[in-house]
C-alpha cells in the first residue's frame, strides 16, 4: 500500500479552505460574538504562523483518517508484524497480496470516506468540544458552530483520503 502524498496534502488544505468559509461569510459574525472577538481584536496576529501550524496539524488529521476510512489498513496492520511481511515474503504477505487483489477496492469511495469522516466528527470531535465548552462556560451555539465546522471538514477530508489517499 502506497501513500498518495499529493492527495493527503489536498486533504490537509481542507481545514484552511473550510475555515475561511465557515468562520468568514457563513458563521464568522456569530462565531466572533460567541468568542467575544471584534474585527479590531483579530488584527495584528501572526497569521502566517497560524496557517503553517494549521497545515501541520491538518496533515496529522489526514494521516489519522487513513485507517479510519480505509478498512484495508486494518488487515495490513494486523499482518505487518508477521515474519517476513516487511520483506515482502512469507504466508502473511502472500495472504495480504491476495486480499488486496480481491478486496482492495471495497469501500474505497469518496462517499464512504465522507461517512467515516462525519462519524469521526460526531463521535470524537463533538464530545471533546462539548466537554471543553462546558468547563469554559461556552454556549450551545459555540459548540454547534465549531462542531459543525469539524464534522463538515472531516467529512470532506475523509472522502479525499478514502478515495485517493492510498
Amino acid at each position: 500500500m502506497q501513500l498518495n502524498f499529493l492527495y493527503l496534502a489536498l486533504a490537509a488544505l481542507v481545514p484552511l479552505v473550510m475555515g475561511f468559509l465557515w468562520y468568514g461569510p457563513l458563521f464568522g459574525n456569530a462565531w466572533m460574538k460567541e468568542m467575544g472577538f471584534t474585527k479590531e481584536s483579530m488584527e495584528g496576529k501572526n497569521m502566517t504562523l497560524t496557517f503553517i501550524l494549521c497545515l501541520v496539524f491538518s496533515f496529522i488529521l489526514a494521516f489519522f483518517l487513513l485507517p479510519a476510512t480505509i478498512h484495508q489498513m486494518g488487515v495490513y496492520s494486523t499482518l505487518a508484524g508477521e515474519p517476513g511481511f516487511t520483506e515482502n515474503t512469507g504466508t502473511a504477505y502472500t495472504y495480504f497480496q491476495e486480499f488486496v487483489a480481491n478486496y482492495g477496492d471495497r469501500f474505497r469511495t469518496f462517499k464512504h470516506g465522507v461517512l467515516h469522516g462525519a462519524l469521526t466528527g460526531v463521535f470524537l470531535v463533538l464530545p471533546i468540544l462539548a466537554i471543553i465548552a462546558m468547563f469554559e462556560r461556552k454556549s450551545v451555539k459555540y459548540v454547534a458552530i465549531n462542531a459543525g465546522y469539524w464534522i463538515v471538514t472531516l467529512a470532506i477530508m475523509g472522502g479525499i483520503v478514502c478515495k485517493f489517499g492510498m
